[in-house]
């Protein structure tokens, strides 16, 4: 799985004109699924992405959670994070998961984000959605369950 995460002061999804989705301080996690992906992947992501301390203490250090901090979950399903863009100028997607397979495991995502005590607001699943943002910093992280399940 990757997930791109962005620390937002607010994030919304709007399908046909309608917003769908939207949070205030928190993540926005664009998140893509590949063949392979499991529960593993999907229980790591969302204790890392619950786990991540990058919301300013006192001091003006990066050292506060989500939880610490109040904040809600904005996820997205983007599949488009497995374009392979390496050859010609049309991206391919065959690394990106088939909908059966990725939409039960997007959702297993959400869930294990609720059991971690997290408010999650999420888009339609291959809806075309238009998604609107206010990164706070901007903080943006990059977390690819491929590379880092197996550093650690």
């Amino acid at each position: 799985m990757r997930a791109l995460i962005q620390r937002v002061s607010e994030a919304s999804v709007t399908v046909d004109g309608r917003t769908v989705a939207a949070i205030g301080r928190g993540f926005l996690v664009l998140l893509g699924v590949t063949h392979d992906d499991g529960e593993a992947e999907a229980a790591w992501l969302a204790r890392k992405v619950a786990g991540l301390r990058v919301f300013d203490d006192a001091q003006g250090k990066m050292n506060l959670s989500l939880a610490d901090v109040g904040g809600a979950v904005l996820v997205v399903s983007q599949f488009t994070l497995y374009g392979d863009v390496r050859r010609g100028r049309r991206p391919s997607f065959t690394a990106a998961a088939r909908p059966e397979h990725a939409e039960p495991l997007c959702n297993r995502f959400v869930e294990l984000l609720r059991a971690e005590g997290l408010p999650v607001a999420t888009g339609v699943f291959a809806a075309l959605m238009q998604v609107r943002l206010v990164n706070d910093g901007p903080v943006t992280l990059w977390l690819d369950t491929a590379e880092l399940m197996r550093e650690g």
